[in-house]
Protein backbone atom coordinates (compact mmCIF):
# COMPACT_ATOMS: atom_id res chain seq x y z
CA UNK A 1 0.00 0.00 0.00
CA UNK A 2 1.25 3.64 -0.65
CA UNK A 3 -0.11 7.00 -0.20
CA UNK A 4 -0.93 8.92 -3.27
CA UNK A 5 -0.88 12.65 -4.17
CA UNK A 6 -4.58 14.19 -3.86
CA UNK A 7 -5.05 16.32 -7.36
CA UNK A 8 -6.55 18.97 -6.57
CA UNK A 9 -8.75 21.92 -8.38
CA UNK A 10 -8.19 22.80 -11.71
CA UNK A 11 -6.76 19.08 -12.66
CA UNK A 12 -8.76 18.07 -15.34
CA UNK A 13 -9.41 14.58 -14.03
CA UNK A 14 -11.46 15.75 -11.37
CA UNK A 15 -14.08 17.13 -14.50
CA UNK A 16 -14.20 14.32 -16.53
CA UNK A 17 -16.60 10.69 -16.22
CA UNK A 18 -14.71 7.93 -14.87
CA UNK A 19 -14.67 4.90 -16.82
CA UNK A 20 -16.43 1.66 -16.02
CA UNK A 21 -13.84 -0.92 -14.25
CA UNK A 22 -14.01 -4.52 -16.38
CA UNK A 23 -10.59 -5.60 -14.77
CA UNK A 24 -10.78 -6.82 -11.50
CA UNK A 25 -6.99 -7.93 -11.19
CA UNK A 26 -4.09 -6.92 -8.63
CA UNK A 27 -3.65 -3.22 -10.82
CA UNK A 28 -7.31 -2.69 -8.85
CA UNK A 29 -6.59 -4.12 -5.95
CA UNK A 30 -3.76 -2.14 -5.54
CA UNK A 31 -5.69 1.25 -6.41
CA UNK A 32 -8.40 0.24 -3.50
CA UNK A 33 -6.13 -0.32 -1.15
CA UNK A 34 -3.70 2.89 -2.00
CA UNK A 35 -7.42 4.53 -2.00
CA UNK A 36 -8.27 3.74 1.56
CA UNK A 37 -5.04 4.73 2.77
CA UNK A 38 -4.76 8.00 1.33
CA UNK A 39 -7.96 8.86 2.62
CA UNK A 40 -7.11 8.06 6.41
CA UNK A 41 -4.20 10.27 6.20
CA UNK A 42 -5.42 13.09 4.60
CA UNK A 43 -8.17 12.18 6.74
CA UNK A 44 -11.45 11.92 4.94
CA UNK A 45 -14.34 9.90 4.93
CA UNK A 46 -14.71 9.39 1.43
CA UNK A 47 -12.65 9.39 -1.83
CA UNK A 48 -13.18 8.45 -5.72
CA UNK A 49 -10.28 7.21 -7.81
CA UNK A 50 -10.50 10.52 -9.58
CA UNK A 51 -9.05 12.12 -6.95
CA UNK A 52 -6.00 10.38 -6.98
CA UNK A 53 -5.62 10.93 -10.78
CA UNK A 54 -7.63 7.48 -11.86
CA UNK A 55 -9.71 7.76 -14.58
CA UNK A 56 -12.00 4.84 -13.05
CA UNK A 57 -15.40 4.22 -11.23
CA UNK A 58 -13.95 3.35 -7.80
CA UNK A 59 -14.78 4.65 -4.36
CA UNK A 60 -14.07 4.40 -0.53
CA UNK A 61 -16.36 5.20 2.32
CA UNK A 62 -15.57 4.86 5.61
CA UNK A 63 -18.07 6.48 8.43
CA UNK A 64 -18.91 5.73 11.94
CA UNK A 65 -22.32 5.33 13.43
CA UNK A 66 -23.53 8.71 14.13
CA UNK A 67 -24.85 8.18 17.19
CA UNK A 68 -22.66 5.61 19.14
CA UNK A 69 -18.95 7.12 18.63
CA UNK A 70 -17.59 3.23 20.60
CA UNK A 71 -18.51 1.29 16.88
CA UNK A 72 -15.95 1.54 14.69
CA UNK A 73 -16.48 2.91 11.34
CA UNK A 74 -17.45 0.79 8.50
CA UNK A 75 -15.35 0.93 5.48
CA UNK A 76 -17.01 0.37 2.32
CA UNK A 77 -15.71 -0.32 -1.31
CA UNK A 78 -17.43 0.15 -4.33
CA UNK A 79 -16.97 0.33 -7.90
CA UNK A 80 -19.24 0.97 -10.39
CA UNK A 81 -21.28 2.49 -8.07
CA UNK A 82 -24.98 3.65 -9.24
CA UNK A 83 -27.79 5.22 -7.26
CA UNK A 84 -31.18 2.96 -7.89
CA UNK A 85 -32.92 4.89 -5.31
CA UNK A 86 -33.50 7.68 -3.64
CA UNK A 87 -36.27 9.28 -1.13
CA UNK A 88 -38.11 12.30 -0.79
CA UNK A 89 -37.13 15.86 -0.49
CA UNK A 90 -33.53 17.54 -0.29
CA UNK A 91 -31.81 18.15 3.83
CA UNK A 92 -29.22 20.69 3.62
CA UNK A 93 -25.87 20.04 4.90
CA UNK A 94 -22.03 21.38 4.81
CA UNK A 95 -19.37 19.79 2.95
CA UNK A 96 -15.96 19.77 2.29
CA UNK A 97 -13.78 18.33 0.01
CA UNK A 98 -9.89 16.92 0.06
CA UNK A 99 -9.43 18.47 -3.66
CA UNK A 100 -10.88 22.21 -2.80
CA UNK A 101 -8.68 22.55 0.13
CA UNK A 102 -9.95 25.29 2.12
CA UNK A 103 -13.33 25.59 1.57
CA UNK A 104 -16.94 24.23 2.65
CA UNK A 105 -20.27 24.57 1.48
CA UNK A 106 -24.00 23.92 2.07
CA UNK A 107 -25.34 21.67 -0.34
CA UNK A 108 -28.64 19.88 -0.83
CA UNK A 109 -29.08 16.34 -1.00
CA UNK A 110 -31.34 13.42 -0.86
CA UNK A 111 -31.58 11.80 2.67
CA UNK A 112 -31.70 7.87 1.72
CA UNK A 113 -30.28 6.42 -1.19
CA UNK A 114 -29.92 3.01 -2.44
CA UNK A 115 -26.42 2.35 -4.23
CA UNK A 116 -25.43 -0.80 -6.26
CA UNK A 117 -22.22 -1.79 -7.72
CA UNK A 118 -19.62 -4.18 -7.03
CA UNK A 119 -17.08 -5.02 -4.29
CA UNK A 120 -13.42 -5.03 -4.62
CA UNK A 121 -13.84 -8.51 -6.65
CA UNK A 122 -16.37 -8.05 -9.13
CA UNK A 123 -19.45 -9.27 -6.53
CA UNK A 124 -22.44 -7.54 -6.76
CA UNK A 125 -23.42 -5.43 -3.90
CA UNK A 126 -26.10 -3.01 -2.92
CA UNK A 127 -25.71 -0.68 0.48
CA UNK A 128 -28.49 1.56 1.78
CA UNK A 129 -27.94 4.55 3.38
CA UNK A 130 -29.11 7.52 4.84
CA UNK A 131 -28.02 10.74 6.90
CA UNK A 132 -24.31 11.85 6.48
CA UNK A 133 -23.34 8.21 4.59
CA UNK A 134 -25.91 8.84 2.29
CA UNK A 135 -24.46 12.09 1.46
CA UNK A 136 -21.04 10.93 0.99
CA UNK A 137 -21.98 8.38 -0.98
CA UNK A 138 -23.86 10.69 -2.98
CA UNK A 139 -20.37 13.48 -2.97
CA UNK A 140 -18.41 10.46 -4.40
CA UNK A 141 -20.23 9.03 -6.81
CA UNK A 142 -20.76 12.86 -7.87
CA UNK A 143 -16.50 13.01 -8.24
CA UNK A 144 -17.10 9.81 -10.82
CA UNK A 145 -19.13 12.09 -13.27
CA UNK A 146 -17.12 15.15 -12.88
CA UNK A 147 -19.23 16.99 -10.66
CA UNK A 148 -17.65 18.78 -7.61
CA UNK A 149 -19.69 20.00 -4.49
CA UNK A 150 -19.32 23.26 -5.37
CA UNK A 151 -21.52 22.69 -8.66
CA UNK A 152 -24.18 21.77 -6.04
CA UNK A 153 -23.77 24.56 -3.56
CA UNK A 154 -26.19 26.71 -2.46
CA UNK A 155 -23.35 28.93 -0.55
CA UNK A 156 -19.12 27.96 -0.16
CA UNK A 157 -16.80 29.45 2.10
CA UNK A 158 -13.97 29.56 3.85
CA UNK A 159 -14.43 28.09 7.81
CA UNK A 160 -12.70 29.87 10.58
CA UNK A 161 -9.96 28.35 11.60
CA UNK A 162 -10.36 25.07 13.80
CA UNK A 163 -14.14 24.99 12.61
CA UNK A 164 -14.36 20.73 12.11
CA UNK A 165 -16.08 20.11 8.58
CA UNK A 166 -16.51 16.36 7.13
CA UNK A 167 -14.26 15.84 4.45
CA UNK A 168 -14.31 13.55 1.69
Amino acid sequence: MALREIVTIPEPILRKKAHKVTNFGPDLQALIDDMVETMRDAPGVGLAAPQVASPLRVIVVEFGDEENEEVPPKLFTMVNPEIVRVSDGLVVGTEGCLSIPGFVGDVERVEQITVKGQNRFGKPMKVKASGWLARIFQHEIDHLNGVLFTDRALRVWQPAEGEVVPRD
